[in-house]
């Protein structure tokens, strides 16, 4: 389920749901028996975290999550049935797929976005895609499903799918006591998708208290560069503003394509400032994401740091938090200084997230 293409402002507006209250972490997904009320799942919030968004019309559930879990992992949700939201977004890779732009979707053509991490969405609150085109999970979901070079589908295929399937016919009951639809797998492809909480790095040990040596001295000088030099965007707890930048890697923003991809924010909110701007990824599981930007261009940490030095293009909307004081582009960072960056960002590293079974494929033994 990529969720590298934006959508053009108002396109599914009839569908747009809000999302819940959410209050908590780690969830049992037994399969519940039939009949059964679905059950409450409060969302265990880490101490040192923001409250998550208020989200009202798609409360969590035992059950709804249990079914999202099975939807994200099963190609059925394509076209060509080969095809699932896992085959873009990898646990062991923070729910990214380790290239740069793929071409995993039904119709094998490369995409010209960068299939982004899934980490604390149940926080993110300022839209979804690489350019915000989307302001919602439930919403977001359509996307990917339909687009001709990702999963393909028509809605009401899917829905006629997910009605064969006495498996899923069941599931749809157990979580909404209602048939399947396109409507209530994006339902449950949401609540799953908020249960995706990273907060178990050596970091969070620290930051919490538990373990107050869990971080060395490299990485506690790398801590406090981060926040220094790129805690403006890579902010709190969530190491995200979730916020839309132009971080300079570009200069010329032509773009002749149907969807204006290259444009950014701009494909959405048509305003000239934000052209070329991107949404901040967290920093969290950073080193097990690569490679980098809305496109991939860099490989590397290492690229990203020194394209932060000293790669930045001035154009008249490249953020202006990437200037020094002299107005010139760029933010200073020794050779120490960038090995002591990379240090601590690996102490973001969540090993738990990455192999959480909860968040497995359910149907893989």
């Amino acid at each position: 389920m990529m969720i590298n293409k934006g959508l053009k402002a108002g396109v599914f507006t009839s569908i747009v749901l809000s999302l819940c209250t959410i209050s908590c972490s780690k969830v049992q997904v037994d399969t519940p028996q039939p009949d059964q009320t679905p059950t409450p799942l409060m969302l265990k919030v880490p101490g040192h975290f923001p409250a998550p968004t208020n989200m009202l019309d798609n409360p969590l559930t035992v059950e709804g999550v249990n079914l999202g879990r099975h939807l994200f992992y099963d190609p059925l949700l394509s076209a060509n049935m080969q095809v699932s939201c896992a085959s873009c977004h990898h646990q062991e890779r923070a729910f990214a797929d380790g290239v740069a732009l793929t071409a995993a979707g039904v119709s094998g053509k490369t995409l010209e976005r960068h299939s982004p991490t899934l980490i604390n969405l149940a926080w993110a609150d300022q839209g979804f895609f690489w350019d915000g085109g989307a302001t919602n999970l439930e919403s977001q979901a359509f996307g990917p499903l339909t687009h001709a070079d990702e999963m393909g589908m028509s809605l009401v295929t899917l829905a006629n799918r997910l009605m064969a399937s006495e498996f899923y016919v069941n599931l749809f009951q157990q979580a909404f006591a209602e048939k399947p639809s396109a409507q209530g797998a994006a339902k449950a492809l949401a609540q799953f998708q908020r249960t995706l909480i990273s907060s178990n790095s050596r970091y969070d040990s620290y930051r919490s208290g538990q373990d107050l040596k869990a971080l060395s001295e490299g990485e506690l000088r790398g801590m406090h560069l981060v926040k220094q030099k790129c805690g403006t965007c890579h902010s709190g707890e969530l190491f995200t503003d979730n916020a839309f930048h132009n971080n300079g890697i570009d200069d010329d923003f032509t773009d002749d394509s149907n969807e204006w991809i290259h444009r950014g924010r701009y494909r959405i909110s048509f305003n000239p400032i934000d052209l070329g701007a991107f949404k901040t990824p967290t920093l969290r599981n950073v080193t097990r994401s690569a490679p980098y930007m809305h496109d991939g261009r860099f490989k590397s940490l290492d690229q990203v740091l020194q394209h932060y030095r000293s790669g930045i293009k001035h154009s008249p909307v490249t953020d202006r938090l990437l200037y020094d004081q002299n107005e010139n582009p760029g933010i200073a960072m020794s050779d120490k200084e960038m090995t002591e960056i990379k240090s601590f960002l690996e102490a973001l590293t969540d090993d738990i997230f990455l192999n959480e079974i909860t968040f497995s494929n359910p149907n893989k033994k």
